[in-house]
């Protein structure tokens, strides 16, 4: 069945106020909120970016990443940020997630979307005038459940090869 205009403005409508949402509980550091939106089945990948020619390979790991967390992952980190042991956020980086260019297309399983945005995320540590300006593109499934849209997997594809960050222990 092919969707109106009308239908899929309002669905990339709908996704883009999901997104933003998870925007805003990622910058407040709601992170319980935030896992609240992710499946049970979720997958969380943040590849390692590569350097190479075109005729080798579209430029990311296949073998190595900075995260590959399922749901029980997600959640002893989200766990970890409650507790004395959480140093690397301990005061808290100020974060700001710019979501841009999402693209909205059905997903091959029923009630899922194939979502593709941008994601410029700033962050600044502690009183020093030095910041972190990282940016990606997104890959995303997301599933329309019966409490309504749900995180089922990001793929998240950094610009950067080489990280100036000190550590990622923060959520893009």
């Amino acid at each position: 069945m092919v969707a109106t205009l009308e239908q899929q403005v309002l669905l990339r409508s709908e996704v883009e106020d999901f997104l933003f949402e998870q925007a805003e509980l990622l910058d407040e550091g709601r992170f319980h909120e935030w896992l609240g939106l992710c499946t049970e089945d979720i997958r969380y990948i943040i590849p390692v970016r590569l350097s190479r020619e075109r005729a080798n390979g579209e430029g990311n790991s296949s073998t190595m990443t900075h995260w590959d967390d399922d749901y029980a992952g997600l959640q002893l980190r989200v766990l970890r940020l409650d507790t004395e042991y959480a140093w690397a956020e301990d005061p808290p980086s100020r974060i700001r997630h710019n979501v841009s260019n999402v693209r909205v297309r059905p997903a091959s399983e029923p009630d899922e979307y194939d979502v593709r945005s941008n994601v410029l995320v700033f962050r600044n540590r502690g009183d020093s005038p030095k910041y972190d300006l990282i940016s990606a593109k997104r890959q995303d499934v997301i599933r329309r459940c019966e409490t309504g849209l749900r995180l089922a997997s990001r793929r998240v594809v950094l610009d950067h090869a080489v990280l100036g960050t000190h550590n990622l222990a923060f959520f893009f």
